[in-house]
C-alpha cells in the first residue's frame, strides 16, 4: 500500500507534468462582460439657414517682384567729398584713354620723334641696316627722352600732380595746369611758319600764344619736328657720303670695276666714325638742339 504522502506527491507530479504540456489552460483573468452602450434622445432639428450671398470678384493684385536673394555690393571710388570733380565713371574712361595713347603721347608730344629719327639715320649711312637693332634704337631714344623731358615732368609734377593730390584744386583745373608746361616746351621747338600753317587750316586768325589750342600746337610741333630731325639727318649723311666717293673713284681708277664700293667704304665708314666718337657727338648735337 502507498503512503499518503506518496500520494501526494504522485498526485502533484501529475498536475505539473499536465500544466506544462498544456499551458493554454493555466490560469486566465476573466474579462468583464460587455457593458450595453447607452440610447440618447433624438437630437431636435436644425432649422435651415438662408443662403449666403456670392463674394464679388475681386481686383488681381499686382505682381511684385521681389529683390533676388544675396548680398548687395557697393562699389564707390573716393569719399564723395571731392572739390567738383569729374564724376568717378568719366575718370575711369580718362585713365583708360590715356594708357591705349600713351605711346602716341611720349612719342609725339616729347623729344622722342627727332631723336629716334636721327639715329634711324646714322645706322643707314653707316651702311649697316641691322646694326644697332630696332630694339637698341628705340631704347636709346626712350632714356634720352626721358633725360631731356625731366625739367617738364618736374614742373607738371609740382604745379599739378602734387595739388591735385593734395585736394588744393580740381580735375579740370590739374590738367589744364599739366598741359602748360608740355604746350611750352613743344612752342619752344615749333617754327612759327608750322604754326601759322596750321592756323590757317583751322580757319583762326591772328591768335596769342597763350590762347593757341593743342590741336593747332600738337599737329605743327610734330611737323616742325620732323623737318628739323630731316636737315640733321642731311648733315650726318654728307662725311658717309664723300667716303663713298673716294672709295668709288679709287676703284674705277685701278680698274677694280667688279669690286663692290659699299665693301670697301663700309670698313672706312666704321673707323671714321669710331676715330671721330660718333655717337657722342650726335646724343650731344641731339640733346643740345632742344636748347
Amino acid at each position: 500500500m502507498i503512503s499518503r504522502s506518496a500520494q501526494r506527491l504522485l498526485l502533484l507530479l501529475f498536475l505539473g507534468f499536465f500544466a506544462g504540456s498544456y499551458p493554454d489552460l493555466q490560469a486566465q483573468t476573466p474579462t468583464p462582460p460587455p457593458q450595453p452602450t447607452p440610447v440618447t434622445a433624438p437630437a431636435a432639428p436644425v432649422a435651415p439657414t438662408a443662403p449666403i450671398a456670392p463674394k464679388a470678384p475681386t481686383a488681381p493684385k499686382a505682381a511684385t517682384v521681389s529683390n533676388p536673394p544675396g548680398p548687395l555690393v557697393n562699389l564707390q571710388i573716393g569719399n564723395g567729398n571731392e572739390r567738383q570733380n569729374l564724376s568717378t565713371s568719366i575718370q575711369i574712361v580718362i585713365v583708360m584713354t590715356l594708357l591705349t595713347l600713351a605711346p602716341s603721347l611720349i612719342m609725339l608730344m616729347t623729344s622722342f620723334t627727332r631723336i629716334v629719327i636721327v639715329l634711324g639715320f646714322v645706322r643707314t649711312a653707316l651702311g649697316v641696316p641691322s646694326a644697332p637693332a630696332n630694339q637698341l634704337l628705340i631704347g636709346i631714344s626712350l632714356f634720352i627722352t626721358f633725360f631731356i623731358m625731366t625739367p617738364v615732368w618736374n614742373q607738371i609734377q609740382e604745379k599739378a600732380i602734387t595739388p591735385y593730390m593734395a585736394e588744393q584744386i580740381n580735375s579740370n583745373e590739374a590738367m589744364d595746369l599739366a598741359i602748360e608746361p608740355l604746350r611750352t616746351f613743344m612752342l619752344r621747338q615749333t617754327r612759327p611758319s608750322e604754326v601759322d600753317f596750321f592756323l590757317d587750316l583751322a580757319g583762326m586768325g591772328r591768335t596769342e600764344v597763350k590762347d593757341l589750342p593743342m590741336r593747332v600746337v600738337l599737329p605743327a610741333f610734330v611737323i616742325s619736328e620732323l623737318r628739323t630731325s630731316f636737315q640733321m639727318g642731311f648733315l650726318i649723311f654728307i662725311p658717309f657720303l664723300v667716303i663713298d666717293f673716294l672709295v668709288a673713284s679709287t676703284l674705277m681708277s685701278m680698274g677694280m670695276m667688279m669690286m663692290p664700293p659699299t665693301m670697301v667704304a663700309l670698313p672706312l665708314k666704321l673707323l671714321l666714325f669710331v676715330l671721330v666718337d660718333g655717337w657722342q657727338l650726335v646724343i650731344r648735337s641731339l640733346i643740345q638742339s632742344f636748347g
